[in-house]
Formats: structure tokens, C-alpha cells, sequence
């Protein structure tokens, strides 16, 4: 995200204006454009206008506009954010008070202002504008006739591609049959590799399978990389890397994200921290019980007994309209972490954050074991 002007008061109100660059700039806009602020941008709306003959004419006009925010939605396949409100600026064509939907998109700059900045919009701020915070991976995930091809971002999983194919059995007289048809997947899978993974982007590409299915398409991608001279590819295969999974289902991702040749190369970025603290929390889980807890209720007693050392937490939790309980959580993370405790905020489009959304979208790894904490009601 690029911020091109700053003009507020921490926990006070002011604006910012910003242009986001990619699909994960536009989550992070998401996050922080609340019910309530105000979000000017241009636009195109289609206005009528009299002509000469005395009818009206309708014409698509563009326009600057700013409106007071009552929804704002992500669409994550078509990469747009749409911000629907009442228009509160003067304008020849929009009268004030009339509904308009801003749809903001990547390099297109808007506008935000907020009555209050407080400290987990500044923290969302900082984040989206840290370029050092990237995880960008690409994620090829396959099995012999299913492929997936995923970019995983600071705060986004996006499946790109799905590649199915039927490869008849490997042994009998349809061996032959079968090599064409594994050769035939392998080609389609790399179409989809050279369409969406650009290396001037993403960190790595990881090919993840069972069994040797990675290790037969990475021959196929360097052999036809050389073979067709794909620059892309030659100049980055040190940048591929194989991991072991035991399927090529979306759900492996997380195998993925936890092998450590993978967490070497993601190691200092947020979607890596992340991985990492929830690993962390699954193995006190299971390990030490009476140390780990998740739910609202439990937490919020543990907290009160300063028992929390690692505090998880979704975003959809602040995305509540309702500001109170908005400001509940934001409250709820400044106090874990003035009690010496860490807080990791969880994107809900990420594969991390999906695993906690499981479990309520809150839990906590607690300092001291609270054996009691089962007798209360969630």
C-alpha cells in the first residue's frame, strides 16, 4: 500500500490518503474502512441530462465523490472493494444524501477519514504499508490428476487455478495411455504455473505433492523451461522448492506453510509469525491443556487473571458493525499486550486465520496452567 498523505491525531480524527497496489492492499483498505467513516475517491456514475429536443439523455459521467460509509464488501475473486454510503459532498449531478457505491481497485487512489485512529487501525495502517510484511508464495499443490495453483499473500490465500485430468492406471496394457496422460496434466499445469507465478513477486514457488508426483513435474518444468527457453523459469529454479504433503487438497496447504525448507525463506514476515503461533498453540493444546485456552469467555477470564502470554485473534472480530464491541477487542488486545503479553491479529482470508476461525476466532496460550477455566460456560 502506498500512503501519499498522513493527516491525523493518534486516537483522534484525521485522514489518509492511500493507493493500493495488489489484492492484499485492498483486504487491508477492508479492514479499515469502518461504518460511520467517510471515503472519497473518483468514480463513474451515470447521470441524465436534458437535450435539446427536450428528452433526457443518460450518460456515464466520472466523478469525484465522497460518501459516508454504511457497508463496505471485499469481492476476492474479482479483486474490488465496494464501499456503499450517502453521498456528503456538493456535486452538479449527485445530490447530497444520495446512496452511490465507491468500487475501489488496485492503483486506483482513495481518500479515508475517521473520527477516531485508534490503535488497531494505526497497527493495520503500518502494516499494509510495511513492504518488508510481504509473504508472497506461490503454491503449486497436486496429486497425479488434480492440481492447485495458490498464491499465498501477507493476508491472502487465492486459488488461482484448479487443473483435474483422468490418468488411466499405471500398470496393464494401459501403461502407455497412461504416460500421454500424465504428460498431457503436466503440460496444462504448467500453462497455469507461467500464467500466474510471476517471480518478480512471489519469494518461491513451492511444488507440494505425495509421494514423487513434485519431483516428475519439476524434470517436466525444467526440462521444457530449457527446452522453450522460459527465462522466467531458468533464472529463478533455485527459487522452486519441493515439500512433501499428503494430498494435493487445498487443506494441505498448511503442511506447506509449516515444512521448515518453506518457513526458512518466510521466517521474518506476519503470515509466518502467524503459522508458527498457532502451531504453537495446537501443541500446547495438546500437550498441556490446562495452558492453552479459546472462546471469548475464556479468554476474557484468563486475561483477567493476566494468565495470557500469546493472545490469537481474527480480524472479522473488529469488522463488527456495532462500534462497542468493535472497541471491546481493541481495548481487549492494548490491555494483553500492556500486561507484557503478544497479540497476533489473523487475517480471515488467510489459511491460519480460517483454522482459528474454527475455533471462535479467538483463543490464547496462557502463562500459567488455569485447570478451572473448563467448569465455565463458553
Amino acid at each position: 500500500m502506498k500512503i501519499t498523505r498522513r493527516d491525523f491525531v493518534a486516537n483522534g480524527p484525521g485522514s489518509v490518503k492511500m493507493v493500493p497496489v495488489d489484492s492484499d492492499d485492498l483486504w487491508y483498505a477492508y479492514n479499515l474502512i469502518a461504518p460511520g467513516d467517510t471515503v472519497q475517491s473518483v468514480t463513474v456514475r451515470k447521470v441524465l441530462r436534458e437535450v435539446a429536443s427536450g428528452g433526457r439523455d443518460a450518460e456515464r459521467m466520472k466523478l469525484k465523490l465522497e460518501i459516508k460509509v454504511e457497508v463496505a464488501e471485499y469481492d476476492k475473486a474479482g479483486s474490488v472493494l465496494r464501499v456503499r454510503g450517502k453521498n456528503i459532498q456538493e456535486n452538479e449531478y449527485v445530490k447530497i444524501g444520495q446512496f452511490h457505491t465507491l468500487e475501489i481497485e488496485p492503483h486506483r487512489p482513495f481518500v479515508l477519514r475517521k473520527a477516531c485512529w485508534d490503535s488497531l487501525a494505526l497497527d493495520t495502517l503500518n502494516r499494509a504499508s510495511d513492504p518488508a510484511a510481504s509473504a508472497d508464495l506461490a503454491v503449486v499443490l497436486m496429486q497425479e490428476g488434480l492440481a492447485h495453483v495458490i498464491l499465498v499473500g501477507r493476508s491472502l490465500t487465492i486459488t488461482r487455478s484448479r487443473i483435474e485430468a483422468s490418468i488411466p492406471r499405471k500398470h496393464g496394457p494401459a501403461i502407455a495411455g497412461y504416460e500421454a496422460a500424465l504428460n498431457k496434466f503436466f503440460e496444462n499445469v504448467l500453462q497455469a504455473f507461467l500464467k500466474h507465478v510471476d517471480f518478480n513477486v512471489v519469494r518461491c514457488a513451492v511444488i507440494a505433492s505425495p509421494g514423487f508426483t513434485k519431483d516428475q513435474f519439476h524434470r517436466h518444468l525444467l526440462l521444457e523451461a530449457e527446452r522453450r527457453q522460459l527465462r522466467s523459469i531458468i533464472e529463478n529454479k533455485s527459487r522452486i522448492i519441493l515439500v512433501h504433503t499428503s494430498s494435493g487438497y487445498k487443506h494441505s496447504l498448511r503442511e506447506v506453510l509449516d515444512a521448515p525448507n518453506v518457513m526458512n525463506i518466510i521466517k521474518d514476515t506476519k503470515a509466518a509469525q502467524e503459522v508458527q503461533a498457532l502451531k504453537d498453540f495446537f501443541n500446547m493444546l495438546s500437550n498441556d491443556p490446562t495452558r492453552a485456552c479459546y472462546g471469548p469467555k475464556h479468554v476474557e477470564v484468563a486475561h483477567e487473571r493476566m494468565a495470557v502470554q500469546t493472545l490469537l485473534i481474527t480480524d472479522e472480530l473488529f469488522r463488527s458493525a456495532d462500534i462497542p464491541t468493535r472497541q471491546k477487542y481493541v481495548n481487549f488486545v492494548n490491555s494483553v499486550k500492556d500486561s507484557g503479553g503478544t497479540a497476533h491479529i489473523f487475517s480471515s482470508m488467510h489459511v491460519s486465520g480460517e483454522q482459528l476461525a474454527q475455533l471462535t476466532g479467538i483463543a490464547a496460550i496462557l502463562r500459567f496452567p488455569l485447570p478451572d477455566l473448563e467448569d465455565i460456560e463458553m
